[in-house]
């Protein structure tokens, strides 16, 4: 028998999903089974659906020896720190992504990501202990391609994650911001307002006819016109894959360099000059007035300079 103390970053979830992330070397099945016959919650026999709260106290009807065989983390993997930091508090920390690096892993590259990086700086830090926690591990909020650079938010609690979850999700809290280089002149604003769909096999998005798909709305404002290229501020109301590159795609302004929704021609010529992906900076962070403990954030505006490769693009393009 052993007995479990929910703490403060564990409780708020299910008592199914967090024995899932708990037991983590133990099957879907086997966790069920463990709810219904080998375990109860402050003494009692509790549902999959439970919700959990700190303090809550769980008994595990388990042999220690077959408890750490389930529980058993992976070996601490170490990541060379690439980001940068561009704001950081005792709740959350915004990272400045650089290009090629993807913010989670997937299945071709596991270690070397943005989230594996950010973890390990909080563990330096030692603002992250792996070992103090039972499932919680700091996350981010929002989440850029791999090609786009720029501002990520990550929660180092379970509070905070949760809290700037539901900021991104309600969109009133938070305006996010992006810059980049179009095909094409571009001297008026635009407002993009066509629903998406997105092709999972493919990773690829595209606009949906017969209004399927999710909403999806992007505000594009001229920065500097060129001839052939213009330089763009993009302000995204909702975070759907690619919405910014499909949507401008759409409205006849494909992201310079861009290979799944650009133009063949121009990224053709692109590729002379070195650039051979889309440049796509997610620039600026504006929060509202925010709750409580996040107080200090009201009215606050988080940027993140454009890297320099984009600046050397931006300095080419604009004078063709």
């Amino acid at each position: 028998m052993v007995k479990i103390t929910i703490s403060d970053n564990e409780a708020g979830q299910r008592l199914d999903r967090f024995l899932r992330k708990y037991l983590r070397r133990s099957s879907l099945g086997a966790v069920y089974k463990i709810i219904r016959k080998d375990l109860k919650v402050n003494g009692k026999r509790a549902k999959e659906d439970f919700m959990l709260a700190a303090g809550d106290e769980l008994t595990l009807y388990i042999e220690e020896e077959r408890l750490r065989q389930l529980t058993a983390k992976p070996k601490k993997r170490t990541a060379f720190r690439q980001f940068k930091i561009a704001y950081e508090d005792d709740d959350i920390l915004i990272a400045d992504k650089p290009q090629g690096l993807l913010t989670h892993g997937d299945s071709h590259e596991k270690k070397n990501t943005l989230a594996n990086q950010v973890c390990g700086y909080l563990q330096e830090q030692g603002e992250y202990l792996p070992s103090r926690e039972k499932t919680f591990v700091p996350a981010p909020v929002n989440r850029l391609d791999r090609n786009t650079t720029g501002l990520v938010i990550f929660g180092k609690n379970a509070a905070a994650l949760r809290t700037f979850t539901k900021f991104i999700r309600e969109r009133n809290k938070i305006e996010k911001y992006y810059q980049t280089i179009v095909c094409g002149c571009l001297k008026e604003p635009l407002f993009l307002d066509e629903r998406l769909e997105k092709d999972t096999d493919q990773n690829m998005a595209q606009i949906a006819e017969d209004g399927k798909g999710k909403e999806a709305v992007t505000w594009v404002r001229p920065l500097q016109a060129g001839k052939r290229f213009s330089f763009v501020e993009v302000r995204i109301l909702t975070g759907r894959t690619h919405q910014i590159r499909v949507h401008l795609a759409n409205a006849g302004f494909p992201l310079a360099g861009d290979i799944k929704y650009g133009n063949r021609r121009e990224n053709a010529w692109l590729k002379k000059y070195g650039i051979t992906t889309q440049l796509l900076h997610a620039c600026k962070l504006r929060f509202a007035q925010m709750p409580g403990e996040f107080a200090s954030l009201s009215g606050r505006e988080i940027e993140a300079p454009l890297p320099e490769e984009f600046v050397r693009a931006k300095e080419l393009l604009m004078t063709k």
